[in-house]
């Protein structure tokens, strides 16, 4: 296990999409951090490197099984060896699929598992080995409600979703006294995508209103976190707009 030596803060986001993960990016990039990004396809993710550059910042774009453990390991190692040290890291990976329970099948509840609450474990595992040498470091899981409660025809995802919230408060209780902060974000609520404006185009007429959540905001707090005072660090913090039910 070794380290690059230079004087790059890295932040690895897996699961950089065009809307969450892709604005978190771009805010730590903005604050002169080199943004590592993964998605399963190299492809998907050259628009973002792409606007990255274009701003004035860094970003590298990298293809990875987050379910896959030879996978993470070497992605980890990659960047720890060749960019720099990760300081901050972010699992964004969703998986949101609903299904009734008389119809869900053995393969696309683990599946779901898999992706959004395992492969965190897998991300986290590793990027922590890293920071717990160093002692410092910002570890950050998105979450949802599903995390909170399960809701009819999202069993699958909300038992996914609960076990990383799970994950997340045992590893804030194991490395917070070393100095690591490990903090769960629960988004509640849709977010301005081409998902939501494509299939729940009611909801996504309230955007005007400030009735859905605007990825940037959302980036914005994640950005909070990471640079909280470690006098005052806040494990879960939930985001919603002003007129969503709760």
């Amino acid at each position: 296990m070794t380290t690059a030596i230079n004087n790059k803060k890295i932040v690895l986001v897996v699961g950089a999409g065009d809307a969450t993960g892709g604005a978190i990016a771009k805010r730590f990039a903005r604050e002169g951090y080199v943004a590592c990004v993964t998605r399963r396809s190299a492809d998907k993710l050259q628009p973002l490197v792409e606007s990255i550059t274009a701003s004035g910042g860094e970003s590298h774009g990298f293809a990875c099984d987050a379910r896959n453990e030879e996978d993470v390991i070497a992605l980890i190692e990659q960047i720890e060896t060749g960019l720099g040290p990760i300081e901050a890291f972010v699992f964004n990976i969703g998986a949101n699929v609903p299904c009734s329970i008389l119809e869900e099948t053995a393969r696309k509840y683990f599946k779901i598992w898999e992706m959004a609450c395992f492969s965190g474990f897998l991300n986290a595992r590793e990027v922590a080995k890293r920071m717990v040498i160093r002692r410092r470091g910002t570890i950050l899981f998105t979450g949802a409600t599903a995390g909170l409660r399960g809701a009819a025809g999202f069993a699958a995802f909300a038992g996914a979703k609960h076990g990383i919230r799970a994950l997340a408060q045992s590893m804030a209780r194991e490395l917070g006294p070393i100095n690591i902060h490990v903090a769960h974000v629960v988004v509640d609520g849709a977010i301005d995508t081409d998902f939501i404006r494509d299939n729940f185009p009611e909801k996504y007429a309230t955007k005007d209103q400030d009735g859905i959540l605007n990825p940037e905001h959302i980036a914005d707090n994640f950005w909070y976190l990471h640079s909280q005072p470690r006098d005052a660090w806040t494990f879960e913090l939930d985001l919603r707009p002003w007129n969503e039910r709760w």
